[in-house]
């Protein structure tokens, strides 16, 4: 099976436009301190029936060294506990790349999507102003494909995300087979504590984008 990957990108801040208020109580922070632990947990949480499965092998050190280069993570909360995430790594020449968006079973279907990513996207705009050495930002860009829901890239064009490229290639060894799920035994997405619908939003893979024409 071919496999159809999209890249897009926000040009300037005015291009992101806002969603709907989700149907719960949402709090939206920043992880301040660099934990590969609370990172790890976060990728497997919301990627594991995502072929999230590019930084599973990765040392405790290769996720300090990620973490350490800059990357800002945004965790969504309802009642104190996680209900997604948004990462974002700061390029050169005033680029974000939103790096993994997405959320845990239980919020699916509760409006959170669209709202975690409306303000991920915002924080990546005012990325500069937390980090005062970053040059302002110019640009946001993200890709999604076609092993994500089938609803993600309708999430990221409501946002204001427009396709700048699109590629077709057959997957690798990463894509055979089952999705591992957030730990061996755990029972399957839709069925996780009263979660309905699809998702609300898919992972972007962190990666090199390909050159704008």
């Amino acid at each position: 099976m071919d496999v159809t990957t999209w890249y897009l990108e926000q040009t300037s801040r005015s291009d992101l436009l806002p969603a709907k208020p989700p149907s719960i109580e949402i709090d939206i922070v920043r992880a301040e301190l660099p934990s590969p632990e609370f990172s790890r947990f976060l990728l497997t949480a919301v990627g594991g029936d995502w072929h999230w499965t590019n930084k599973l092998p990765w040392t405790w050190d290769q996720w300090a060294e990620w973490l350490d280069g800059g990357v800002e993570t945004w965790v969504a909360y309802h009642r104190g506990t996680p209900a997604g995430y948004v990462e974002l790594v700061p390029q050169d020449g005033g680029t974000v790349e939103i790096a993994s968006f997405g959320l845990l079973a239980w919020a699916i279907g509760r409006g959170v999507g669209g709202h975690l990513l409306e303000t991920g996207v915002a924080r990546a705009w005012d990325l500069a102003d937390r980090w005062p050495e970053r040059e302002p930002t110019r640009r946001v860009w993200l890709h999604t494909c076609s092993l994500d829901s089938p609803v993600a890239l309708a999430n990221y064009r409501a946002r204001g995300f427009r396709v700048y490229d699109t590629r077709v290639n057959v997957p690798g060894d990463e894509y055979e087979g089952e999705t591992p799920g957030p730990w061996p035994g755990a029972g399957p997405r839709t069925r996780a504590l009263g979660a309905s619908g699809g998702p609300s939003a898919a992972p972007a893979v962190p990666g090199t984008p390909p050159e704008r024409p």
